[in-house]
């Protein structure tokens, strides 16, 4: 019986932009790794000369495509799926995801995108 700790890997990668007059997005983690029952939070913080924002998180697992996890365009409204939830704060130009306890099954890239 292994005894040690099962550990989540997270990979905070890509910075995708639609637009692109000076726009930028900042991912704040790279490789992340915590034991099970943690509690996870990803940063991405971004500029962009334009009012109106939307902001993207995507996830993609071993073997598979991205897919869209969680997206926002209203300041610190908190969407939430599967476990996880997002908030925008356009105030820090920052943009959260958090899972309150991490699961092996969470270990996959995890990107943050700007439109």
């Amino acid at each position: 019986m292994n005894m040690l700790p099962d550990t989540c890997s997270v990979l905070v990668l890509l910075l995708m932009l639609k637009r692109s007059n000076g726009d930028s997005m900042t991912q704040t983690e790279g490789l992340v790794t915590l034991t099970e029952q943690s509690p996870v939070m990803l940063t991405c913080t971004y500029q962009t000369t334009y009012s109106t924002v939307t902001l993207f998180w995507y996830v993609q697992y071993l073997n598979e495509a991205p897919r869209l996890l969680l997206r926002s365009s209203t300041d610190s409204k908190r969407t939430e799926h599967e476990g996880f939830h997002a908030a925008l704060h356009k105030s820090s130009r920052s943009f959260r995801l958090q899972k309150p306890s991490a699961q092996l099954s969470d270990s996959a890239l995890y990107y943050c995108a700007v439109e």
